[in-house]
């Protein structure tokens, strides 16, 4: 299911706040909303998977 990567790495997956200032350094994010912390990978691969899973629910085969 192809998901677009657009701000996967900005948001957040806890509060769903998404900007620029969420991603510090490359690897870090660091949310400026609720403050919730974790590598910028593990955040848009997160993310990605939300997205994904919502895709492939909204379409049922």
């Amino acid at each position: 299911i192809a998901v677009d990567p657009r701000n996967t790495s900005r948001t957040c997956p806890a509060c769903g706040h998404t900007a620029k200032e969420n991603r510090p350094t490359q690897e870090k994010f660091h949310c400026i909303a609720c403050g919730h912390h974790a590598h910028a990978d593990t955040v848009a691969a997160t993310n990605v998977l939300r997205a994904g899973l919502v895709r492939r629910n909204a379409n049922p085969a």
